[in-house]
């Protein structure tokens, strides 16, 4: 690599002259590292890969796109004032904890009992607001409260910078540099929108902060969520989630019950599963009623009734027979829209209930098995194939079609037909003729 290349001397220059200027789009931003006493050459590398000419180019070419929209050159400039790219968002983009990381050990990092201890805090707290937001939207104080818990542990980290970010600089930097096609869309699409947030003043760049996939505030509201569902809960004119409560847990409220919230259901029970139970039954496609569930000997881990048998559900195991099984509700399907990961939206099911004051899962997990990663599910589907068990694709993916064959395979064999992929399963195909 060329230093000119890069222009690495111009930005020392800048850098030493300009720290704060350089890095951040205002001092609020520079007062969280102490940006004098950092070896100036490592804040350098952090944007070595990008050509900073080149990214400003890119910059004025989202121009016209975002004048299309509504956008002011004021608030342009304004927005992307001391921006550089940031190589920490793609590095972040590459690895999300919920489908790399066994469900029992995200559930239970999630619901921990700090959490647990400092949501009800919160539900003490906030329970005048609380007690509106239920009466307005007819969302479950405890679902609303569960999330909050999950997305900022309560708004705890909002202020930490070596977690959020300015929303600004990972989105462009998704947008002009994301790994692929889908991720750049993702960020140029949220970049806009995030702009036009910042032009109805409902907040400034330098209050601006997010994940680095540009969640935001409180509840973590992606900028085009935000457009749609974001409400001023309290009225003073600013739908502002990044320091207002009542907006954001308002927001939040308001987006699941436009997501199909139904009020005065749950979002799931914890069932126990007869003997011999067939495991082909689990999945949306094959959701019936809660009755029909009890006619095939599902039921409740507390012995209690179902209390409207009519509610249709349908059967997940996140981690096969050893594990807990759960009939879900429509209010799952709700949460999901928040985070499309089965493992999330039990997580804040599970930690609504903790708060409600239930205990944990009856089932415990399978903590001794041991997941697979990308690479070996594609050897343990290249080997159901060559055994004749039907997989059409060899893609690392555990789907519809690869837990069948491996439910056809555990039958041969006098397993449990759960269609669970572990490492002792992938050793028994590997060692078996």
């Amino acid at each position: 690599m060329r230093c000119s290349k890069f222009y690495l001397g111009g930005l020392m220059a800048l850098a030493m002259a300009f720290p704060s200027a350089m890095f951040f789009s205002s001092a609020s931003r520079a007062q969280s590292l102490d940006i004098t006493s950092l070896d100036i050459t490592s804040l350098i590398t952090q944007t070595a890969p990008f050509s900073i000419s080149k990214y400003n180019r890119l910059v004025e070419g989202l121009w016209p796109e975002a004048r299309a929209r509504g956008i002011s050159r004021a608030t342009f400039d304004r927005a992307f004032a001391g921006v550089v790219p940031d190589p920490g968002v793609l590095r972040k983009a590459a690895k999300q904890p919920e489908f790399t990381t066994p469900p029992w050990h995200y559930i239970n990092k999630r619901v921990s009992e700090k959490r647990i201890g400092n949501g009800l805090e919160k539900l003490a707290e906030f329970e005048g607001l609380l007690d509106r937001i239920e009466a307005r939207y007819g969302v479950d104080r405890y679902v609303v409260v569960a999330i909050w818990g999950m997305e900022s542990s309560y708004g705890f980290i909002l202020d930490d910078r070596k977690i959020v970010k300015p929303v600004i600089q990972s989105l462009s930097t998704l947008a002009f540099y994301g790994r692929s096609k889908r991720r750049k869309k993702f960020g140029r699409k949220q970049l806009l929108a995030a702009l036009q947030i910042l032009e109805a003043r409902d907040t400034t760049p330098d209050r601006m902060l997010g994940s680095w996939a540009g969640a935001m505030g409180h509840t973590q509201f992606i900028p085009t969520t935000y457009l749609a569902y974001a409400v001023d809960f309290d009225g003073d004119g600013r739908r502002d989630i990044w320091d207002n409560v009542a907006d954001a847990l308002g927001s939040t409220a308001h987006y699941l019950k436009k997501s199909g919230w139904k009020t005065g259901q749950t979002w799931g029970y914890e069932v126990k599963l007869p003997r011999g139970f067939n495991y082909g039954l689990t999945g949306r496609r094959n959701a019936r009623t809660l009755a029909q569930w009890s006619t095939l000997g599902v039921g409740r881990v507390s012995a209690k009734t179902f209390p409207r048998p009519t509610d249709k559900a349908w059967l997940v195991t996140l981690a096969g027979a050893r594990g807990p099984a759960f009939l879900m509700l429509k209010n799952f399907r709700s949460i999901l829209r928040y985070n499309n990961a089965t493992s999330y939206a039990v997580a804040v099911g599970h930690l609504a209930d903790r708060l409600r004051g239930g205990g944990p899962f009856v089932q415990p997990w399978p903590e001794g098995d041991r997941l697979l990663g990308r690479e070996k599910r594609k050897d343990l589907q290249r080997l159901l194939r060559a055994r004749g068990f039907g997989i059409s694709a060899i893609d690392g993916k555990i789907g519809p079609n690869t837990r069948k064959a491996i439910r056809a395979y555990q039958s041969r064999v006098g397993l449990v037909p759960d269609g669970f992929a572990t490492k002792a399963l992938l050793d028994r195909l590997l060692h078996s003729s």
